[in-house]
């Protein structure tokens, strides 16, 4: 596999169309997402002393952290306004290869900082809502 560049790792939300349109949310800097899986553990007295997990069971769940520069574009405006809203939305993550996830997510949190001399940033974290499906 080879290397693939950061910059192609985006985050986008969709417009809630029947058939939706996803837009970069602008002026990202980092994305980072974490696959999270919770097992059930089916240890027995015939496990030999060895721990057992049963496939297929237990929670998963994606969690995205982003941070970037606010360009005040609408796909930020939408972010923002799901945030005060506590509104599950659908996202895409879109990697450099073309390969894409989709799925249902809360805007767990959104900070704003900046300096007085300088440009005004963002990060937010979200957390998934069901299933999360390459697509």
């Amino acid at each position: 596999m080879a290397a693939q560049k950061g910059s192609a790792f985006l985050l986008k939300i969709s417009d809630g169309a029947a058939t939706p349109t996803y837009n970069t949310v602008a002026g990202l800097r980092t994305t980072q997402m974490s696959i999270n899986g919770e097992a059930v553990v089916i240890t027995s007295k015939d496990s030999g002393g060895w721990r057992e997990l049963l496939t297929g069971a237990g929670t998963r769940s994606v969690t995205v952290s982003a941070a970037g520069i606010f360009l005040g574009s609408a796909a930020e405006g939408q972010v923002r306004g799901n945030a005060l809203a506590g509104t599950i939305a659908d996202y895409e993550l879109s990697f450099e290869g073309g390969e894409k996830m989709r799925g249902k997510f809360l805007v767990q949190r959104l900070d704003y900082s900046g300096d007085f001399n300088g440009e005004r940033n963002y990060t937010m974290t979200l957390e998934s809502s069901g299933v999360v499906a390459q697509v």
